[in-house]
């Protein structure tokens, strides 16, 4: 992966990010993930980029306090600029071996300044405070600030759970104001809605008319959520959909430049590297943009300078091919293996009734092993399938054939019959679906490195009015251009 448009530090791996933009640079400070074990403390490290595309490592920003620091971890937070041009960071604040009043392990909220644009940080260590009364001491974190101009005050938005209630349903955005980003006062909760185990990574802004609030939970999903409101103050709506990607991309916080709104988080990596390894806490950082609609609501998709970093394209399959199976399966491939790097743009005209169709990734040369996104009419959903599947022993029954997709991996669209584009970006082991520029689906790509790309549908109709695949220039090994192979019976031209 050459990482154009990505960002993942060598031996490392990329947490939580602080976008902060300045002077149209973005400055994005990140928790650098080493893994070592015994562990080392977490830090913050920085890149800079002007472009979204090529990112340039400043190295630690933030160093661990120490083995008995409060702040052994560097855990998230947020910058500011004061008025004298200071840098501020709030930052969380981290060490296992040390305990609260109700002897879980603390956190606490930590402050930092600069006055060498965010070359070195001096830490305040008497600004330190930890969960006001009546929130557990071990959720205290992810501050963020911001400055209210109408009511003249800096807030801080912090992680953090009410000591009382429900187990899983005590999640709370607290609230502190300042004046002088010094002294914090606390308030009434921001947000208190009783439905999480937390509000990880909290944030505020306005756009237009509207406000919104952006926040990562882990209760019935792995995901990154956002509400809307007329007023800083709520009351928030949750809109139709209401999330920024799926189970593998996390932690999204935002900044803008040029009335343009840019979303950083990370795509976790799985354990092994493999299709089937669990999870992982960080990944690689990858940037998604949100467009406002008309009635408030955010879509998101590829920022155009990723995309812009792809070549071509090379029209591989005629216009207006269609794949006709009314009670069946059909799809199409391409003659050859695709690069490691590249962007599928397909377009299906879907007829009424059609029950899937989608497009087939790295698929061996009769298509019948490869990864899947599939859309679904029927369901109006994007899902990510691969096949094989797992196995858990070797008879007919051990396959995971009753698992009908990667359940973490299903996003809602609408799927009405008619036009849809399905946009794919593969870098290495990346992978980010966009469906009709509006709902994005982000995942790891490990077990198979290569193979063909195609379209298929299933018990229904398509035209395929488009299929163009665009490379990286780096990677263009031949001026002849791959074509598609009609390889199902009922397929026409």
């Amino acid at each position: 992966m050459n990482q154009r448009g990505f960002h993942q530090p060598n031996g490392a791996w990329v947490g939580d990010v602080i976008p902060w933009q300045e002077n149209g640079t973005f400055h994005l400070l990140y928790l650098h993930e080493s893994r070592q074990v015994p562990k080392v403390g977490m830090p913050w490290h920085r890149v800079t980029s002007d472009n979204l595309v090529d990112f340039h490592d400043a190295g630690e920003s933030l160093a661990s306090g120490g083995p008995t620091a409060a702040d052994f971890n560097v855990y998230t937070g947020s910058v500011v600029l004061d008025a004298d041009g200071t840098h501020h960071v709030f930052y969380t604040g981290q060490n296992p071996g040390r305990r609260g009043a109700d002897g879980q392990p603390l956190q606490v909220v930590m402050h930092a300044t600069s006055s060498d644009g965010m070359q070195t940080w001096d830490r305040h260590e008497a600004d330190t405070f930890g969960a006001t009364s009546g929130y557990e001491t071990a959720d205290w974190r992810d501050p963020f600030v911001f400055w209210d101009e109408k009511a003249t005050v800096w807030r801080m938005l912090i992680t953090a759970r009410h000591a009382n209630g429900p187990e899983r349903r005590r999640g709370v955005i607290a609230q502190c104001v300042s004046t002088d980003l010094t002294s914090w006062e606390p308030v009434e909760p921001f947000w208190d809605p009783r439905r999480y185990v937390a509000h990880e990574c909290p944030e505020v802004f306005q756009w237009g008319e509207w406000w919104y609030l952006v926040y990562s939970e882990f209760s019935e999903s792995f995901t990154t959520r956002y509400r809307m409101s007329r007023s800083l103050h709520g009351p928030w709506i949750a809109p139709e959909h209401d999330s920024l990607d799926g189970r593998a991309y996390y932690a999204a916080k935002s900044a803008a430049r040029d009335a343009r709104r840019f979303f950083f988080g990370w795509i976790a990596s799985r354990e092994g590297a493999h299709d089937a390894g669990a999870w992982q806490w960080a990944g690689t950082m990858s940037v998604l943009e949100a467009e406002q609609r008309n009635d408030g609501t955010l879509v998101f998709h590829p920022t155009a300078e990723l995309r812009r970093t792809f070549e071509g394209p090379t029209d591989a399959i005629p216009f207006g091919t269609i794949l006709d199976a009314p009670d069946g399966y059909a799809h199409a491939l391409s003659s050859s293996d695709a690069p490691s790097s590249f962007r599928l743009v397909v377009r299906f005209d879907i007829a009424p009734g059609t029950t899937e169709c989608g497009v087939l990734l790295r698929a061996t040369a009769d298509g019948d092993e490869s990864y899947v996104l599939r859309l679904e009419p029927k369901r109006n959903r994007l899902v990510f399938d691969r096949w094989p599947r797992s196995l858990t022993g070797t008879e007919q029954w051990q396959i995971s054939g009753d698992v009908p997709f990667a359940i973490e991996l299903e996003r809602p669209c609408r799927l009405a019959p008619g036009p849809h584009e399905l946009e794919v970006i593969v870098d290495g082991d990346l992978c980010i679906a966009t469906v009709d520029d509006a709902v994005v689906l982000s995942t790891r790509l490990y077990d198979r490195p290569s193979g063909r790309v195609g379209v298929f549908v299933g018990e229904g109709s398509i035209a395929v009015e488009k299929l163009s695949l665009f490379s990286r220039s780096a990677e263009h090994t031949s001026t002849e251009s791959p074509s598609l192979d009609l390889l199902a019976a009922s397929s026409t031209t």
